[in-house]
């Protein structure tokens, strides 16, 4: 039977806490950030229904709290010339710290690897892995991913579209 890592079940922990304090005007201050980060606070306010001060002290206190973590551009990775997305699940020889820590070390420094969870179920890890073509895939997959200390096996899948893509969930 697997044992889950320490750090894994102290996670599950962090993101099942509750947010007090958030309203309604809360919630719809953050879709309308989620949606567009470059709203000017006069604009945002009135969407919202706040003016533009109350409006600001909310985007501070939700950023002090920690429920805003940042602003970012959305880039379009097909533009960039990686157009071509893998999902690849890993499992590992041994689920033990120091093989955990290894892998997500050297995971963290493959420009390829945009996305890596550390995962609960039959793989340990399920990256997201953007490339130009399936042959900048196999380079990666047979002169990186599969030389990384650990890797005991791999799963591929490549998506045929994207449904839905949202930042993170709201309500």
């Amino acid at each position: 039977m697997r044992r889950l890592p320490a750090r894994f079940l102290e996670s599950l922990m962090e993101t099942a806490k509750l947010v007090p304090g958030m309203d309604a005007i809360d919630e719809r201050i953050l879709h309308h950030l989620q949606s567009d980060a470059r709203l000017s606070h006069q604009d945002l306010a009135e969407r919202v229904g706040l003016s533009p001060s109350p409006c600001a002290r909310r985007i501070r206190k939700l950023e002090a709290d920690g429920i805003i973590t940042g602003y970012s551009a959305r880039i379009n990775e097909a533009k960039m010339g990686f157009g071509f997305s893998v999902f690849v699940s890993v499992r590992l020889d041994q689920q033990v710290d120091s093989r955990l820590d290894t892998f997500e070390r050297q995971v963290r420094v493959c420009s390829q690897v945009v996305d890596c969870w550390l995962m609960t179920g039959s793989f340990d890890y399920l990256l997201r892995v953007a490339v130009a073509d399936l042959h900048e895939f196999e380079t990666f997959l047979t002169g990186t991913l599969t030389k990384i200390a650990g890797v005991a096996s791999i799963e591929s899948s490549i998506p045929i579209r994207r449904v839905k893509d949202q930042f993170a969930r709201l309500r």
